[in-house]
């Protein structure tokens, strides 16, 4: 489910409302000028799913945020192992049954994490 607060408005959403929501905004004529800013409705949403189930997973294996109190050095690993796996057909992960593709995605956002965050000095 979705909470949309607009306004002092609150609107639930399943995720099938949720998803089409934005198939009937870009129906609508108007303008607004936001150029140079981030484009979400560009993000794939579904797929975006996959890589927020592969956290869970990870989350309730391990614990929320463990994944920053690991080695760079074994993501870097890690996600070579999921792209091959995935370049040589192997669609899916044994162990949870995910995409390659989605822990792939993972682990370079962890990698983008590291570099964002603990070669600035910053550790948030």
């Amino acid at each position: 489910m979705f909470l949309i607060v607009h306004s002092g408005l609150r609107v639930v959403l399943n995720k099938e409302q949720f998803y089409n929501m934005n198939k009937a905004f870009s129906k609508e004529k108007g303008v607004k000028y936001d150029q140079g800013k981030r484009m979400w409705c560009l993000m794939p949403w579904r797929e975006l799913d996959s890589v927020v189930d592969v956290l869970t997973f990870g989350a309730k294996k391990y614990s929320p945020d463990n994944w920053k109190k690991v080695d760079v050095e074994k993501y870097k690993s890690a996600v070579m192992r999921h792209l091959s796996a995935w370049f040589q057909g192997n669609k899916v992960d044994e162990e949870d049954g995910a995409s390659h593709l989605a822990h792939a995605i993972c682990n370079l956002l962890f990698l983008m994490w590291f570099d964002n965050n603990i070669k600035r000095g910053k550790n948030a």
